[in-house]
């Protein structure tokens, strides 16, 4: 819908990965839309062809079971699947992987990236606790050293891919008494004794990706599952890739805008009213061309945002600023969209009923957008 527009740091290389990309969610993820939100978890068997793809850690070197690629190669994956449907948590066990590339030991890299890469490992984070949410500083779940182990006890919430993870990356503070510097990130398998999934959370929006209640009741892990060589690196390891992070969900939330501005000008085009189609009143046209000069600003925004990500010079401001202006026009621009739906809009049938209750969560996850205001009024 934006005719004569193309990102400056899309190649052709990209644009081919990108149509491979979107091959994958037409045969895969469009197809199973529907049964993933009433099971409220994607197949494993999606995840798998995902990771025979490449899609899981497209930029991460080959040596570690990535595809050698870079960071175009990563949003190409984002911004594609969030066009397509979404529904496959890849996101977590992406940033789980950056995590281990960038701070773990060469033993932790050779053990968990190419099971990441290929899918038959899936990640999750275990960071929000019942009181503490965009505060990391006041986790309440403890890791304490005795001897070669740690033992972990605590409680998670709202844990995306809970119910599905093999490997949570949990967030603990092994030193009560350092604040930040007290925080430590343990990577715990599922299967160890003393963990437990709790419930399957009922959310308003996002149900193909499960989100659940996690708790560590005397868990013990060797020492070397702590992520790094050294206590207390934690947050340090958040905030560095808290940047990237913010970046992937402007990223998706322009994707969807740029879908929603396509599904509602074909389907007014296509819905008569009065005798006449939708797009045919002024009101519809009128909301339609300011949804199209918001997206142009958005896809002109996030480009500046993606090329940042790939020249390696992104920080903390520009993404929390993208994050928070960018997340609150998809939500305007769904909203407006599923207006000229009527009363079709508002039925999980359609599209866009899906992608508006999906999308009110993305000004809450990733530190929400008043903690995003507060980091780039720091910056002023």
């Amino acid at each position: 819908m934006l005719e004569n527009y193309r990102s400056p740091w899309m190649t052709e290389d990209l644009e081919q990965f990108s149509d491979m990309v979107k091959r994958f969610a037409k045969e895969y993820m469009e197809p199973n839309e529907l049964k993933w939100r009433e099971q409220h978890f994607a197949d494993r068997s999606a995840w798998l062809k995902a990771g025979e793809l490449g899609l899981i850690l497209p930029d991460v070197p080959e040596e570690y079971g990535g595809s050698g690629g870079d960071i175009g190669h990563y949003v190409s994956v984002v911004q594609t699947m969030a066009a397509n449907g979404g529904g496959l948590g890849l996101g977590l066990s992406h940033i789980v992987g950056h995590y281990i590339l960038d701070s773990g030991t060469e033993a932790q890299k050779l053990h968990w990236l190419p099971k990441i890469a290929s899918g038959e490992v899936i990640c999750a984070i275990a960071m929000t606790e019942p009181g503490a949410g965009s505060d990391l500083q006041s986790v309440r779940t403890r890791a304490v050293r005795k001897g070669d182990k740690y033992v972990i006890n605590g409680a998670k919430t709202f844990i995306s891919n809970g119910q599905t993870c093999d490997m949570v990356l949990v967030i603990a503070k092994t030193d009560t008494s350092q604040g930040a510097k007290g925080v430590s990130l343990f990577m715990v398998d599922t299967n160890t004794p003393g963990f437990r999934r709790g419930n399957l959370l009922s959310k308003v929006g996002m149900h193909a990706q499960d989100t659940s209640e996690m708790f560590f009741d005397d868990v013990e892990v060797p020492v070397d599952c702590l992520l790094g060589e050294v206590e207390g690196r934690g947050f340090y390891t958040l905030m560095s890739q808290l940047p990237y992070e913010r970046a992937q969900i402007g990223v998706g939330a322009v994707a969807v805008m740029e879908r929603a501005l396509r599904l509602t000008v074909d389907y007014t085009k296509d819905r008569t009213v009065f005798g006449k189609p939708v797009i045919d009143f002024q009101n519809s046209r009128f909301v339609l061309a300011d949804v199209k000069a918001t997206v142009l600003a958005s896809r002109t925004f996030i480009d500046v945002i993606i090329q940042r990500w790939i020249d390696g010079t992104l920080d903390t401001t520009l993404a929390s600023m993208g994050k928070f202006w960018l997340t609150e026009r998809q939500g305007e621009v769904l909203d407006r969209c599923l207006q000229l739906f009527g009363g079709y809009g508002y039925m999980n049938e359609y599209p866009i009923g899906r992608m508006w209750a999906d999308a009110r969560v993305a000004r809450i996850y990733g530190g929400s957008n008043e903690i995003q205001r507060e980091v780039v009024a720091r910056s002023l």
